[in-house]
């Protein structure tokens, strides 16, 4: 039963817990960016077993874009090192389901599609180094107009692996010319969050046409004095299973991603459980 709806104001400054609780119960169902400051924030991909080695074999070939920080058991929808009592099928605020290569459903519990062959794995996001950025005296300016990060494709190719293969995505944020080395630096100490920026300056340099026309998230504005940056995406891996062609694979929705209850900066994630 859905619970009274919450904005993502309401959420700003509760725990990871309370956060997947509000998720879980319908009453959120926005994106996650600058909710629990501090936590690890996800990006998802679900797909068979049979499938799941040469995506993880894709994962370490393409760190930047594809940071593992966790691997979930086969049918278990559990994920014991990134958080408590974690149900992968219902504490993320919104999954795409895609069929054959193409998106079959946006929903936000995938409960009645889960599979006894699924497996789970967890990969960094860009949102977890914002909170760094922020600390720092870096405005974000996505998070304070309360807007969805801006995502792009360019035209840096991946290393294959099997089936997997495709381009990078990146996330934009404008930074001050004067804070552009700092927030490289920043977001270099977070490897399981994407780590530095791979371009910044001008769009086409990557294959980027247009700032003004994101391929996901919203626009924001670039203002005098401010440089266009670059982070590797973690919805790079969503197209790469969309070209796959899979039967059925499960991502979360852009920018709406799984809060984990370990730290940020926790650099033994996927071998210590909590």
């Amino acid at each position: 039963m859905t619970s009274r709806s919450v904005s993502h104001s309401d959420l700003v400054g509760r725990s990871a817990a309370d956060v997947r609780a509000a998720i879980r119960c319908g009453s959120y169902a926005g994106h996650t960016a600058g909710l629990a400051a501090g936590k690890l924030q996800c990006n998802l991909a679900i797909l068979p077993e049979e499938f799941a080695l040469d995506f993880l074999r894709f994962c370490q070939r393409n760190p930047k874009p594809c940071p593992i920080v966790g691997v979930g058991d086969s049918g278990d929808p559990s994920l014991p090192t990134l958080g408590h009592n974690i149900d992968i099928r219902c504490d993320v605020s919104k999954y795409r389901v895609f069929r054959d290569g193409a998106l079959s459903d946006e929903v936000t519990n995938i409960s009645d599609v889960w599979r006894d062959d699924f497996v789970t794995v967890a990969l960094g996001c860009s949102f977890t180094f914002e909170n760094a950025l922020l600390r720092s005296g870096i405005s974000v300016r996505h998070i304070e107009k309360g807007l969805n990060v801006p995502m792009f494709r360019t035209n840096i190719e991946l290393v294959p692996a099997g089936r997997f293969s495709g381009k990078m995505v990146v996330t934009m944020r404008p930074i001050p010319e004067a804070q552009v080395d700092q927030a490289r630096e920043i977001s270099r100490r977070y490897p399981q969050a994407h780590g530095a920026p791979i371009a910044f300056g001008d769009p086409a340099q990557i294959g980027i046409p247009d700032l003004a026309q994101p391929d996901w998230g919203d626009a924001v504005d670039i203002n005098a004095g401010e440089v266009p940056v670059y982070w590797a995406c973690g919805v790079t891996p969503q197209n790469v299973l969309l070209n796959a062609g899979l039967p059925i694979c499960i991502t979360h929705s852009p920018g709406h991603m799984l809060i984990a209850d370990v730290a940020e900066d926790a650099e033994t994630t996927i071998l210590t459980r909590p």
